[in-house]
């Protein structure tokens, strides 16, 4: 047990805690012969989906709490399952597009379940389950044309959307508009108007995006932010240098990311802050125009810290000690770097540099402090599993495999995925975070019908 001092806050005293429970973990590793290393760093995929197909079939009652978050819960196994490189058998399927039928409200849009006001977050986690889901049959469930209507009632006059009829303005709620509208190809300037202004009143002094004007900085809201900036052709409005700068040092000793400044590491951030890195390093415009501003700093940045991917996998431990991003990627933050233009179609694009992310030591902390042996992913040792972690911790774990891929229809070598390759999840599409196989489907679908 860490050592406490009557001077020391709560948070202090339980990131004290956090990081002994991951030493240990880490210590354990590095001291155990390099055959149950590898066992160690294995994703248990069985075990991870007989919890998942579980929750899907039926969930305890202790669950009532979340009968508001009912398409949710489909999206976070459903994509789950997904990343895994799995599906559901056809009955199962057929009950689950019936079951999200009935959340899809007369007017448009859907609820948290049947006969529940319609609501953006679970329109998103709806249209993403049924896209996940892929086949004609679910697609075609989808009412374009009122979700349209119902995304143009949540507008409001400032630009900005809320979540629901008289409910809450928020970052998180442009993003749902905007990435349900893109992905379903109904995006339009109506629906578009005057969201980036409201996105950049957002932008903290931190560099972070904050849930709403005046706000903290927080790893989710950036996310949404930038990604909503990117569907609607204004993130060159952004500061991207002080949004990189935040973030990268969002990313802690522990090898997993904190969602804001101070606070503890939890595994959830693995895709909310990893995802920023993701969006960003597929533009041509921010990693081709600044490279020459990256390289030519490097020589004044000798001191910063760096670490190989190599030097990560043959050592077999992470330190608990100094900053995580790498050397030049840091340097470029000290200097300002100016990202140009960049658009949404740029997403499509190639990757041109090493991650902007020690993506060995995010991979070490899912594996090692996240994973569950019995199936399932968590915020941190002593927390206990969840479908929300699991989904998000899985989309961690794929954005941090596939990050140092130049083309994102190429598999990751195999000393970019740590444990046994068998461990290689589905790549995804980082702006709305579904499998990019299934995103394409989805896409030319929608562009037909």
């Amino acid at each position: 047990m860490a050592s406490t001092s009557s001077n020391e806050t709560v948070t202090q005293r339980e990131q004290s805690i956090v990081l002994e429970d991951v030493k240990l973990m880490y210590t354990i590793f590095a001291d155990v012969p390099p055959k149950t290393k590898l066992l160690m760093l294995e994703l248990h995929r069985d075990n991870h989906m007989e919890y998942l197909l579980r929750g899907l079939q039926q969930l305890g009652p202790s669950f009532c709490a979340l009968d508001a978050n009912r398409p949710w819960i489909c999206y976070w196994i459903l994509h789950s399952i997904a990343l895994l490189g799995e599906s559901i058998d056809a009955r199962l399927e057929d009950r689950t597009i019936d079951f999200l039928s009935r959340c899809q409200d007369p007017d448009g849009g859907y609820g948290g379940g049947p006969g529940q006001m319609p609501h953006l977050a679970t329109t998103y986690a709806a249209v993403n389950s049924l896209i996940t889901l892929g086949d004609e049959k679910s697609l075609s469930s989808i009412d374009r044309d009122k979700i349209y209507r119902f995304l143009l009632s949540m507008k409001d006059p400032n630009g900005a959307f809320r979540m629901h009829d008289a409910g809450e303005m928020d970052v998180r709620a442009c993003y749902t508009a905007i990435s349900v509208a893109s992905v379903l190809n109904i995006l339009d300037d109506e629906l578009v108007r005057d969201v980036g202004n409201y996105i950049l009143s957002c932008q903290t002094y931190e560099g972070g995006i904050s849930g709403e004007p005046g706000s903290e900085a927080h790893g989710g809201y950036t996310f949404c932010g930038l990604a909503t900036m990117i569907l609607i052709n204004e993130v060159d409005r952004l500061d991207l240098a002080t949004l990189l700068d935040w973030v990268v040092f969002r990313q802690g000793v522990e090898g997993g990311f904190q969602g804001r400044t101070n606070k503890l590491v939890d595994g959830c951030y693995s895709f909310w802050q990893g995802g920023i890195f993701a969006l960003l390093q597929r533009f041509h415009t921010i990693i081709g125009e600044s490279m020459t501003l990256l390289d030519a700093g490097q020589a004044n940045c000798a001191d910063s810290p760096q670490t190989t991917v190599e030097s990560d996998i043959s050592d077999g431990e992470e330190s608990l000690h100094g900053t995580s991003s790498s050397g030049d990627e840091a340097c470029a933050i000290q200097q300002g770097v100016n990202f140009g233009n960049v658009d949404r179609k740029s997403i499509e694009g190639r990757a041109e540099r090493e991650p902007l992310f020690n993506s060995i030591a995010l991979q070490r902390y899912l594996l090692l402090c996240s994973q569950d042996p019995g199936g399932g992913l968590k915020d941190k040792p002593r927390k206990g599993r969840d479908h929300y972690h699991t989904c998000y911790c899985l989309s961690g774990l794929s954005v941090s495999q596939h990050c140092w891929s130049k083309d994102e229809d190429s598999s990751p070598l195999p000393r970019v995925v740590l444990g046994p390759y068998f461990n290689l999840l589905e790549p995804i599409n980082p702006i709305h975070n579904v499998v990019l196989e299934r995103y394409r489907e989805a896409q030319e679908f929608f562009a037909r019908s």
